[in-house]
């Protein structure tokens, strides 16, 4: 079984982020998937960044990190968006707060 970071574009700080997920191995992450992979991060507590997301499908498919651009990057945006959506919960200031309590914030 080889390391995380035996993947192109992964390094060490991104195999223990994975690692504490769950996620042991490179085969382990191939198998899920970057989405789900990404999504498993969230749930775990890791603050969504769009270009860790498309970093990783791009490493995933064995090209450069930076290789994604135009309708590819849009696409992805468009899933990083709905992952963030249904698997990150960050804590709402209280203005945040108040202001969905009386409806003023848009439920998407």
């Amino acid at each position: 079984m080889a390391a995380i970071s035996s993947i192109r574009n992964i390094g060490p700080a991104s195999e223990a982020m994975y690692n504490a997920a769950g996620i042991m191995t490179a085969e382990d992450l191939r198998q899920m998937g970057a989405d789900a992979a990404y999504a498993k991060l969230l749930e775990t507590g890791n603050r969504p960044h769009f270009i860790g997301y498309y970093a990783l499908h791009m490493a995933l498919q064995g090209r450069p990190w930076n290789d994604c651009k135009g309708e590819e990057k849009k696409a992805l945006r468009v899933k990083f968006d709905a992952i963030k959506a249904s698997h990150f919960n960050a804590p709402k200031s209280e203005l945040d707060a108040f202001m969905d309590q009386i409806g003023l914030i848009d439920r998407r």
